[in-house]
């Protein structure tokens, strides 16, 4: 069964997320360390809520998938320097979520 790690970054008042950043170095840093075991990796960039005129609840939301558990594994044993990078581009606290496919 595919499994699923989703990094939701909250667009909480006052937080900054540097999208520059993120796309040019931190995506890469992720493929760098982690990449050798993902399927496929989408990343949404928030840009209104349930309505137009609504700000977006999250900066970013990113989904990378795997083919499975030990697939998950083995990239999340090399995520540290991944996770370690995140102070470079926002001040949000990330949220994460495991998951699988249906």
């Amino acid at each position: 069964m595919a499994m699923t790690l989703h990094v939701v970054y909250p667009a909480t008042e006052g937080t900054k997320f540097d999208y520059d950043y993120y796309s040019g170095t931190h995506l890469p840093m992720v493929r760098e360390h982690m990449g050798a075991t993902i399927d496929s990796t989408l990343v949404a960039k928030g840009l209104a809520g349930g309505a137009p005129d609504q700000p977006a609840p999250y900066h970013a939301i990113a989904t990378l998938v795997f083919a499975d558990q030990a697939a998950m594994d083995a990239a999340m044993a090399h995520a540290g320097p991944v996770v370690a990078d995140i102070p470079n581009f926002t001040d949000t606290q990330p949220v994460m979520m495991v998951g699988s496919t249906l």
